[in-house]
């Protein structure tokens, strides 16, 4: 059974030296990786970012959480990408993902295309970084992308290429996932009105995505991490769990006229509530049945006495 894997993120925007700060407490506590969203917000590049974190420790992972593919060239990618692996010494994870937030389209005049349509440039892009990743002269000629005789440098220093972090909550991107990831992010399906849909917090959902993540992936299958994250509700430590699954549940039906019932909520992979014995149990419970062992607790906070305990676990 894999070792749990937890987690941080980076939000807003804050000094050098309290990045630095921030990036070394995460490696000291023993978190896994220090990742960083891509979104035109109130945020750091996550390029920039993750080469800071890089430079400020010496064994802690850089990530995004993720790269929205829409937002960069996937050969200006490879190339960030690698000169932070190179410069990390093989610490940097590939996460990247298709785009799913319009507002952020709309306000720089980029075109938000058909889910179908982001999801395959993703697919492209992934070959693209791949072959980029090699070192050798490539070409590719896709729909989306056009590459001739180029040879991507630097070369990462993690072979054939760093791990590629895949994730979504649709049949087609964890399709993909299953065929060309490393690490399979299991989401919620996102609404055409960017909500959530709350049926895929379940835990039926989940093991549906696992199931088509399985049969895409085939004989590599057992290789595959899974990853889960806080979604739809922020992490709360709580005695009263069945008290804050019915104001998670009332959330739900405001926001999308979805009806969960406590025990959908309680059990859900996407839903981090409870005491903190409760969500050890929980955490041990999904890698148990679910091969789920890498887990984003978000930003550092309440979710801290439950790291403690499973650290090394």
């Amino acid at each position: 059974m894999r070792p749990f894997r937890f987690l941080a993120d980076v939000h807003g925007i804050v000094t050098g030296p309290e990045l630095a700060a921030r990036a070394r407490r995460a490696e000291q506590m023993g978190y896994h990786a220090l990742v960083i969203p891509d979104h035109l917000l109130p945020q750091f590049s996550p390029v920039v970012a993750m080469a800071t974190v890089a430079a400020a420790t010496s064994t802690l992972r850089v990530s995004a959480f993720v790269m929205n593919n829409d937002l960069r060239h996937p050969a200006v990618l490879a190339q960030d990408l690698a000169s932070i692996d190179v410069l990390s010494g093989g610490r940097m994870d590939v996460a990247i993902g298709a785009g799913w937030n319009k507002p952020e389209y709309d306000a720089i005049g980029l075109a938000f295309d058909r889910t179908p349509v982001r999801q395959a440039r993703l697919a492209e892009a992934i070959t693209v970084l791949k072959g980029l990743f090699s070192g050798a002269p490539f070409s590719f000629a896709g729909d989306h992308y056009t590459i001739t005789d180029h040879t991507g440098l630097p070369v990462p220093v993690q072979r054939p290429h760093p791990p590629f972090f895949i994730g979504g909550g649709g049949r087609r991107t964890l399709t993909l996932a299953g065929r060309e990831a490393d690490i399979v992010g299991l989401a919620p399906r996102i609404l055409p009105s960017a909500k959530v849909d709350a049926a895929s917090l379940t835990m039926a959902a989940t093991r549906e995505k696992i199931d088509w993540v399985r049969e895409a992936a085939g004989e590599r299958f057992p290789s595959l991490e899974f990853n889960i994250y806080p979604s739809a509700w922020p992490a709360t430590i709580t005695d009263d769990l069945r008290g804050e699954a019915r104001r998670v549940i009332d959330h739900l039906r405001a926001r999308t006229g979805a009806e969960l019932t406590e025990d959908e909520v309680i059990d859900s992979p996407h839903l981090f509530i409870g005491s903190v014995n409760r969500l050890v149990e929980k955490f041990l419970q999904l890698r148990e049945e679910l091969g789920i062992s890498s887990i984003m607790l978000g930003e550092f906070g309440e979710l801290e006495p439950v790291l403690e305990q499973l650290s090394g676990r």
